[in-house]
């Protein structure tokens, strides 16, 4: 039985919640995590890089000397690979680097980089994470209270502007909500912070 403490925003100790062992108690598989990071990755990649090749630079068109008795290399045009300002070989064209990964793959990987911030004690739970107002300072305040400075992931239970926009100045803060949770941010943060009704979102779609 997975267990954890509960904190207001104060870092005051209110209470004590059970994690889902279905969700936050398996053991890692760190194949899948590897593949979902490689897929979200790939996913982000714009893909609009281009060069020419030799049929789109300009000029060229007229062979640069005569085929033999020059002493020098056959040539038939100046913007070949091999000369200045000539063609790009094998130039790279816009394209898209995205692929899907197999349902069953996603929900193993989310729940095994659950599984491993867990194992780490790295799961810090808030009663209710809310803010009046976009306040980074007292936002700040609130992750050194909890002991969650640095790299750290803030879990809400849905889209609160006003805990979006007094995280997203503070360096290595990231702020997302259960709905759109994925093993790239879980991974990449040193502490998960989560809001109890977060909690009880994630136990609901993934346990």
């Amino acid at each position: 039985m997975l267990k954890t403490n509960v904190y207001d925003m104060s870092g005051k100790l209110v209470g004590e919640i059970e994690l889902p062992e279905a969700v936050f108690g398996i053991t890692p598989n760190e194949s899948v995590v590897h593949d979902a990071v490689k897929n979200h990755l790939a996913n982000k990649r714009q893909g609009t890089q281009s060069a020419l090749t030799r049929a789109e630079v300009s000029g060229g068109g007229r062979k640069p000397w005569r085929q033999k008795g020059t002493g020098r290399a056959r040539q038939g045009s100046t913007r070949a690979p091999q000369w200045t300002h000539g063609g790009i070989v094998f130039a790279p064209k816009p394209r898209s680097y995205s692929y899907t990964l197999n349902k069953k793959v996603k929900r193993l990987a989310l729940k095994s980089a659950l599984s491993a911030k867990a194992a780490e004690a790295s799961v810090v739970v808030i009663d209710a994470i809310k803010m009046d107002a976009p306040k980074t300072a007292d936002f700040a305040k609130f992750l050194k209270a909890v002991g969650c400075e640095g790299k750290t992931l803030v879990v809400t239970a849905a889209a609160d502007q006003n805990v979006v926009r007094s995280g997203r100045n503070i360096p290595g803060c990231e702020v997302t909500f259960a709905g759109l949770l994925n093993v790239y941010d879980i991974v990449n943060a040193t502490k998960l912070v989560l809001d109890k009704a977060a909690l009880q979102t994630i136990e609901e779609v993934f346990a």
